[in-house]
């Protein structure tokens, strides 16, 4: 398992929170992002009524203005490997 974040970081926490935190992080990658996920959607209030539609179209554009450039685009195994590479080099 690799820790991403400093407990340093993160300020007074109760005992409960830093129990929870501390098996959270020991979770596989998958596990976690989907927690996380799950924690984030809970901050961000109730879901807008035509997000996913406009989220969907908002896709499709920026498919076909890539296309109409020409742009094959990256593979994400390569994306992800350089990204992870960044993060534990700074």
């Amino acid at each position: 398992m690799t820790k991403l974040a400093s407990r340093a970081t993160i300020p007074s926490m109760t005992d409960a929170a830093r129990k929870i935190l501390d098996d959270v992080l020991s979770l596989p990658e998958e596990d976690r992002v989907r927690i996380v996920t799950e924690v984030i959607a809970s901050l961000d209030g109730p879901p807008d009524a035509d997000w996913e539609a406009t989220w969907l179209a908002e896709l499709d554009r920026s498919v076909e203005d890539a296309k109409r450039a020409g742009e094959t685009g990256t593979d994400w195994a390569e994306v992800r490997a350089e990204l992870l590479a960044e993060l534990r080099a700074g």
